[in-house]
């Protein structure tokens, strides 16, 4: 028992390691801006490099770490992706040979996460998985906040290339305790309907996936424009904002926690991530009201909108330990780590497409409206995730 709590720490703090390369290079771009002397949009695309080196490899760890198990995965990963962020550290002067090597950096780094959610699927029962997803999904929010904490300090004092080697450093940690990682134990054999038989060929991953995606839809149209609508719309300084804003995210990071908790004693897990989807819904829906009041723009008005809008950053963010855990009750264990790698895929998918999209809908039509239409999206979620699925 205490040994399964050793790994998931473990596969946790890999995951951790990577979200910080991965996700927390925005918080470099000043520094890079400085050196590099590149436009922000050349930036934007620099920052978003291992994003798109993960999705490119991440199915291709998650097919290894159902093979070949998760300790042989995360110390690949992690070990290349160590050399590749030395290497960013050296050419942080330029801006081609850094994005470059931060593609492949995220490409190696997506080990961490194929595997991370293998290791609690084998580690824990399908009665505590969804406390255990939700404490791995904590890794993310944990992750960026370390590198908004750490990063641009580093920068400021040492440059960039110290930056730079810092995460490697970080990751170099995450590494050496990954050495006493046990792979979990594994299944004699397969409970697919057919040995080796691809779950893709049945309806109901797919059914998963798009809903999750939809559900990452209605979290990014919340997250993404939260500082500009408080700072814009009511007129907030951001220095007041940004802080009301990042507790209102580690709120999230414990709601997931205790979202997936709660899903371990509901009778079907299915059941409670379209309830989650539902409430969802009527939070966004009920924040798109809020907005439209004709207070929401004034004094006494502000509080109601800045609670409403609180209250939907924390509920968008709550699903992802329940969602993983619904994909891993509806795989084989023999396809756990594949199944895993597309829902992160289709997750990653939606982000790079939402924050443009609801940019271009906010500005033609106002927040409330967009609110409103973001409010669609986790409802149609609820319709789309299976009520019951098979349990691998």
């Amino acid at each position: 028992m205490p040994q399964r709590w050793v790994m998931l720490a473990i596969g946790t703090g890999a995951q951790c390691a990577g979200t910080i390369f991965l996700y927390g290079l925005p918080f470099l771009i000043p520094a890079l801006r400085e050196t590099t002397g590149m436009s922000l949009a050349a930036l934007g695309l620099v920052v978003a490099s291992p994003s798109l080196g993960m999705v490119l490899a991440l199915i291709g760890w998650g097919a290894l770490a159902d093979r070949r198990g998760e300790r042989l995965t995360i110390l690949a990963g992690l070990t290349l992706s160590c050399f590749l962020l030395v290497g960013a550290a050296f050419a942080a002067h330029s801006g081609v040979a850094l994005g470059i090597l931060l593609v492949l950096a995220g490409a190696c780094g997506a080990s961490v996460y194929a595997a991370s959610g293998r290791v609690v699927i084998g580690w824990f029962e399908p009665g505590q998985r969804g406390l255990a997803m939700g404490i791995r999904q904590t890794s993310q929010p944990v992750g960026v906040a370390l590198a908004g904490a750490v990063l641009p300090a580093v920068a400021q004092a040492a440059g960039l290339r110290a930056a730079f080697l810092t995460i490697a450093g970080i990751c170099l940690v995450a590494l050496s305790a990954a050495v006493f990682l046990n792979d979990a134990p594994r299944p004699a054999s397969s409970a697919a309907p057919v040995m080796g038989q691809s779950p893709y060929r049945m309806p109901t991953l797919w059914r998963i996936h798009a809903g999750s995606a939809l559900m990452v839809c209605g979290q990014l149209a919340v997250g993404s424009f939260a500082l500009e609508y408080v700072v814009t719309e009511l007129h907030f300084r951001p220095t007041t904002a940004a802080p009301l804003l990042s507790a209102a995210q580690l709120l999230g990071g414990a709601a997931r926690i205790a979202a997936g908790r709660w899903s371990d004693h509901t009778p079907s897990r299915f059941r409670a991530f379209r309830f989650i989807a539902a409430v969802n819904a009527l939070i966004i829906g009920s924040l798109a009201l809020a907005a439209g009041l004709p207070l929401a723009t004034g004094s006494r008005g502000a509080p109601i909108v800045i609670g409403a809008l609180a209250v939907a950053i924390v509920a968008t963010v709550s699903w992802h330990g329940v969602g993983y855990a619904v994909v891993a009750e509806a795989a084989p264990a023999s396809w756990a780590g594949r199944a895993l790698s597309v829902q992160t895929v289709a997750q990653n998918i939606a982000g790079a497409v939402t924050p443009p999209a609801f940019g271009l809908l906010i500005t033609t039509t106002g927040f409330p409206v967009a609110y409103g239409l973001a409010a669609l999206f986790p409802l149609i979620a609820a319709t789309l995730i299976p009520a019951t699925g098979f349990v691998g």
